[in-house]
């Protein structure tokens, strides 16, 4: 029965001994500004670092050479909430391709046309139209 009650006794007074230790008062607040100051610098970096490896990311996975020129992406545009039909320029080809979720279908294949030079924003409905043409066109042969 003794030793519980000393146990009762000590077990306070070692559960206060960090903070006699460290003493009763608060961190001053010059202590709270510098960690502040701290906590932002450090995001700061990560930041940085993030963006940094993005755009060296970016570098290394662009294609080079005679790859870089292989296929371009002409145009593009939305015909539904997932679909997409995209112009592909191929060589001296264009694909005109459907694209979904999980799929990639070719839609129809035509030479490559000179474009004139875009001096200003283009009508809103060309695109559309001028697909819209050209399906109609490869499904009448």
């Amino acid at each position: 029965m003794a030793s519980v009650i000393l146990f009762h006794r000590l077990v306070p007074s070692v559960a206060l001994l960090p903070a006699l230790a460290y003493g009763q008062s608060a961190p001053p607040a010059a202590d709270l500004g510098s960690s502040i100051v701290q906590l932002v610098l450090g995001l700061a970096m990560v930041i940085a670092l993030l963006l940094a490896s993005l755009w060296l990311l970016k570098r290394v996975s662009a294609p080079r050479g005679e790859a870089a020129s292989l296929i371009r992406v002409v145009a593009g545009t939305a015909v539904g909430p997932r679909e997409r039909v995209v112009i592909l320029e191929v060589g001296g080809t264009w694909m005109v391709l459907g694209v979904a979720p999980g799929q990639v279908s070719a839609l129809a294949e035509i030479p490559r046309i000179n474009l004139p030079a875009q001096t200003g924003t283009r009508p809103a409905g060309d695109l559309p139209g001028w697909l819209r043409r050209l399906l109609d066109r490869s499904h009448a042969r």
